[in-house]
């Protein structure tokens, strides 16, 4: 069956362009209330997979359920929609759960509980993929991530990844389990400046083993150095860590998505085109990208990289696979 699945995924990305093919690896982004004219474009040609939303992007239900429905007519029911709301301060959607921070987010049944809540108000908004539950592990007063982990040691955050990765599910919308392999120990937030996390990684993946014992959909990548595993890339970047860890020990074969393409960790290394090269060319899918003009400079490479070559061309058709699969998924329309 699953074998069964992978050929008429595979078949079905065979029927797109590649312009389409490459384009099913990106996640745009816009400011204002409406889709604008590029993004209508890019979602009826089927170049972007579909959209991350910010709270500057709406504010009450009637608002966002326009704003959704405006953005799957364009993309023929087909987008995915995404946002943070982890809870907390962390909330794209205002009026929807969880209240609550995830330390302050209780036992691991409230932990579903409250997620399954929250991701049925997502639906009714129209968004379908949730960028949370955070899964690291934090350590020492000045983690940068302490305020938005679960409480407990890794055993317990491990329970509680796994419990709201189940409630997510519950309401058919798709889970995010991040920061991977684990951002707990940064004492800087990549999305300010680089961070190495040394020593031993067994700790940091035990919420991670669990997310993927449940089932997870998507797993985001950490633009963190990690020198246990490879000194030189961030884990976005490092196929070591991407097809070596997460897809070949861990048995990961769902959509691995990037951390924002813009993060702070990244543009110290180079552009976010080359940045969106190296983190397929590592084994990602998905480049999530949160500034609205970035996509103007990732297609156009990526484009070209897999008119030129066979084997970055079967990366693409790989990744754009899984992301279609993920939409069937969600019920989704595939392009």
């Amino acid at each position: 069956q699953p074998e069964r699945r992978q050929r008429q995924l595979l078949r079905a990305v065979d029927r797109l362009s590649l312009r389409q093919q490459v384009g099913q690896l990106t996640i745009s982004s816009f400011p204002g209330s409406r889709p604008p004219p590029y993004i209508r474009r890019r979602l009826r040609a089927g170049e972007t997979a579909g959209v991350i939303l910010f709270s500057f992007n709406a504010g009450p239900p009637a608002q966002w359920q326009r704003l959704t429905r405006a953005l799957q007519r364009n993309a023929h029911r087909g987008a995915l929609v995404m946002v943070d709301q982890e809870g907390g301060d962390v909330r794209t959607v205002g009026w929807a759960g969880p209240v609550a921070a995830q330390p302050l987010q209780g036992s691991p049944a409230t932990v579903r509980r409250g997620a399954r809540t929250a991701a049925q108000q997502l639906r009714r908004a129209g968004v379908n993929v949730n960028l949370a539950p955070v899964a690291d592990v934090p350590a020492g007063a000045s983690a940068a991530l302490r305020s938005r982990v679960f409480a407990g040691d890794a055993a317990g955050i491990a329970e509680r990844t796994r419990a709201a990765v189940e409630g997510i599910w519950a309401a058919r919308l798709a889970a995010t389990v991040k920061h991977f392999p684990g951002l707990g120990r940064a004492v800087v937030n990549t999305d300010d400046g680089a961070a190495t996390i040394g020593g031993d990684l067994r700790r940091d993946l035990v919420p991670f083993r669990a997310a993927l014992r449940a089932d997870v959909p998507l797993v985001m990548l950490s633009h963190a150095v990690y020198p246990a595993l490879d000194e030189r890339r961030i884990a976005s970047q490092s196929p070591r860590i991407v097809t070596g860890l997460l897809r070949e020990r861990l048995g990961f074969d769902g959509v691995v998505v990037t951390d924002s393409i813009e993060a702070q960790a990244v543009l110290d290394r180079s552009g976010v085109a080359v940045a969106a090269e190296r983190s397929l060319r590592a084994g990602a899918d998905l480049i999530l990208m949160t500034g609205s003009a970035s996509w103007n400079e990732v297609h156009p490479r990526l484009l070209a990289l897999a008119r030129r070559s066979a084997s970055f061309r079967e990366r693409v058709r790989r990744s754009a696979a899984r992301v279609l699969e993920l939409k069937r998924r969600l019920g989704l329309r595939l392009p």
